[in-house]
């Protein structure tokens, strides 16, 4: 958001962990949940990409996935988005690869590169069409925030399975913790400027020992935060290093690995208030 963007658009495609794996798409359903939670508590309108009718999709596997875009528009992570029917294209995986998802082309022709959609057989026999007015009407509706509470099988003029997804499946997805399990892989950048610091003595039951106030001057505000003397210092030239305009893009480890060379006991330094106050003022973790 910092850098201006309001919006991102998406492919949460088919809703499904088992078609999202076919698909190569290496993400969750539970993970998507959690990312588009992070946009929209950032400001940023989150729009979904959403597919039906792709290869090997049962009718169960429909109606699941109508099931998880309506919790997460219910739970408020998602404000836009778009049901579309698969088509198979001439370069995508199922077009060079068929027999691996369970289709047979009609016709081994190719069109021009803006109209190279290929007629293909299903072996499963499902007729797709008939779900499309059902998903884009209660689409419309979620999208307006209105009918969350309404059965599924109320969107369509033919029987349909019951959902086995849990009714609490995305809820449940959101409320896990992961604020403690960084990879190690994951790139820290800073967005802001170097701090003011100020260096001071507490005192308490007869001990004392110095203290460090680092002044961070926001665009909008000024905040403070404070560290024992030899943190605050090590943050200060840390907070440099990771400077969104240094070249070098420091991981989640090679923070860590620094750190530990001066002091120890870094999870309980990074977990702790004052570096979480930073993350809500541009320190990112990606």
């Amino acid at each position: 958001k910092a850098s201006g963007c309001i919006a991102v658009s998406g492919g949460l495609e088919v809703a499904s962990d088992r078609l999202l794996k076919l698909i190569d798409k290496g993400v969750t359903v539970e993970q998507v949940a959690k990312v588009t939670r992070n946009f929209t508590e950032t400001g940023i309108m989150v729009h979904a990409y959403l597919m039906y009718g792709y290869p090997t999709q049962t009718v169960q596997e429909t109606v699941d996935s109508l099931e998880m875009v309506r919790q997460l528009f219910e739970a408020g992570v998602l404000q836009s988005g778009f049901w579309h029917q698969f088509a198979m294209t001439a370069h995508s995986p199922v077009g060079l690869y068929p027999e691996k998802f369970g289709v047979v082309k009609d016709t081994e022709e190719i069109g021009t590169f803006a109209n190279n959609d290929i007629n293909y057989t299903d072996k499963t026999g499902i007729d797709h069409n008939k779900f499309s007015f059902g998903l884009k009407k209660s689409l419309f509706n979620f999208m307006h925030g209105i009918c969350f509470d309404y059965k599924l099988q109320d969107w369509f003029d033919f029987k349909i399975p019951r959902t086995t997804i849990a009714s609490d499946f995305i809820d449940c997805a959101l409320k896990m913790d992961d604020n403690l399990n960084t990879k190690p892989t994951a790139k820290v950048v800073w967005l802001g400027g170097k701090p003011q610091t100020e260096v001071f003595t507490k005192s308490k039951k007869g001990n004392t020992w110095q203290m460090m106030t680092l002044t961070f001057h926001h665009k909008k505000e000024t905040f403070s935060i404070q560290l024992n003397e030899i943190e605050g210092a090590w943050l200060v030239n840390a907070l440099a290093k990771v400077s969104i305009y240094q070249e070098k893009v420091f991981s989640f480890q090679e923070l860590k690995a620094d750190f530990e060379t001066e002091l120890e006991h870094f999870e309980l330094f990074w977990y702790a208030k004052p570096i979480y106050q930073l993350r809500e003022f541009g320190l990112l973790v990606l």
